[in-house]
């Protein structure tokens, strides 16, 4: 039943995108974070989906009358860069047949984070694109959230299986960055009722972030969390969510749980911290020896054996920052450095020249979010490898689109038109003030 569900779903969304593209890429986000294929048991579980989805989209505006442009800022131009600098460490790589297909992933990916830029032309559907993207992972922190109080935190809280984070530290990361997401949207939301939804889901996902009792995943949340009330407009209120979630993971989490974090104290007697260490001083010397590292998937045993400290202890990098070091040379890893950076400095930008005009506020509000993500991603990824996943470079884009429609970037007037006075939700921004 549930295959049939989604395929009709998908295959009845279909012709729309062909008027409208931009459908397109909100199906392709709902399949692409949603995972709703994994959810079934039969046919659907490996159909490809979102590769279907994506080529419709293509064709269809590339058919369309809409002007064909892209939003060249330095993010977007250093992110082409990284792009094309992935395809040389992939000609290089280690291992050839393991690279290309994870090159195969990775590419597609940001082919449709690019068309993102290109096809999102006004503020509605940006603002609905960012719904997609947090019911859809806000379907797993509710989901989670639920589960955890339920069993009291004996099980872990994990992904859908096949996925980007599908495992329990990956499920703790994705949680920690769509907190503030749905954050945004409770700011933005005029409805007492929706807003109550949204602000349940947040604390729900913020119990299932802990229920997947991932050590880098408490740090993760406890950055965001940090950061989340020092850049909200509502600080006692965002201040009250917050006692509330960690009252919810006091009263239900098992000594277990608490015996598990305490050893992040004690990381050189636990052999997952010891076997994350050895992968981090091998990623540094595979860059150090090779201009274009290792190549996507070089942890491998051989790899160890001639570049590790202790060349028998073979473990995963479990950190994004070692992940793209490792793998694409100190000129990767600088461009992605580089990419963090440039974002929070848009962010900045975007909040400075925003945040004093009410027609703007939902810019101000969408960057300071976006930036919490950030700090999020930033802490639990030193201990989280997910460097290539989805999100991260969406949240780029919609941060460009934000400032684009926010007239940040120029061309105000038409921006303007386009956005702030053609969204009825602008006029949400002063009653949630």
């Amino acid at each position: 039943m549930r295959d049939i569900l989604v395929t009709a779903i998908v295959f009845g969304v279909l012709p729309f995108i062909f008027k409208r593209p931009w459908i397109g890429i909100l199906l392709w986000c709902w399949l692409g974070y949603m995972n709703p294929h994994r959810q079934t048991w039969g046919f659907a579980y490996d159909f490809p989906f979102a590769s279907i989805c994506a080529i419709v989209t293509i064709t269809a505006f590339l058919f369309s009358k809409e002007k064909k442009e892209m939003v060249w800022t330095r993010e977007t131009v250093l992110l082409l860069i990284f792009i094309g600098w992935m395809l040389v460490t992939t000609l290089f790589s280690f291992y050839p047949d393991l690279a290309w297909l994870q090159w195969n992933k990775v590419w597609k990916i940001q082919l449709m984070v690019f068309l993102t830029a290109m096809i999102i032309k006004e503020r509605q559907h940006l603002h609905w694109m960012i719904w997609v993207i947090a019911l859809s992972l806000g379907y797993y922190g509710v989901k989670g959230g639920i589960f955890t109080i339920v069993h009291g935190g004996a099980y872990r809280v994990q992904g859908p299986a096949g996925t980007f984070f599908g495992g329990n530290n990956e499920m703790a990361l994705v949680l920690a960055m769509l907190v503030p997401l749905i954050r945004y949207l409770h700011l933005q939301e005029p409805r007492k009722w929706v807003r109550m939804g949204l602000a349940s889901a947040m604390l729900l996902s913020g119990v299932a972030a802990i229920g997947s009792q991932s050590r880098g995943g408490l740090v993760a949340m406890a950055a965001m969390g940090l950061f989340l009330w020092l850049k909200s407009r509502q600080k006692f209120a965002m201040g009250l969510y917050i006692v509330i979630a960690v009252g919810i993971i006091h009263a239900v989490m098992p000594q277990e749980w608490y015996d598990r974090m305490y050893t992040i104290e004690t990381y050189q007697q636990d052999e997952s911290a010891l076997g994350r260490i050895n992968a981090w001083h091998t990623a540094f010397n595979v860059a150090k020896d090779r201009v274009t590292g290792g190549g996507f998937e070089m942890f491998r045993a051989p790899t160890f054996r001639q570049y590790a400290p202790e060349p028998f202890r073979v473990h995963d990098v479990h950190s994004a920052y070692f992940e793209v070091m490792g793998e694409h040379g100190f000129i990767g890893f600088t461009m992605f450095i580089l990419l963090a950076l440039f974002t929070w400095l848009r962010a900045n930008q975007v909040i400075r020249e925003c945040k004093s005009d009410p027609e703007r506020k939902w810019a101000t509000d969408l960057a300071a979010m976006i930036q919490v993500s950030l700090v999020g991603y930033g802490a639990g990824g030193l201990f989280l490898g997910m460097a290539y996943f989805d999100l991260t470079y969406h949240l780029m884009i919609v941060l460009v689109l934000a400032a684009k429609f926010s007239g940040v970037l120029g061309n105000a007037e038409t921006v303007r038109v386009k956005s702030a006075y053609m969204h009825p939700s602008a006029r949400w921004d002063k009653k949630s003030v």
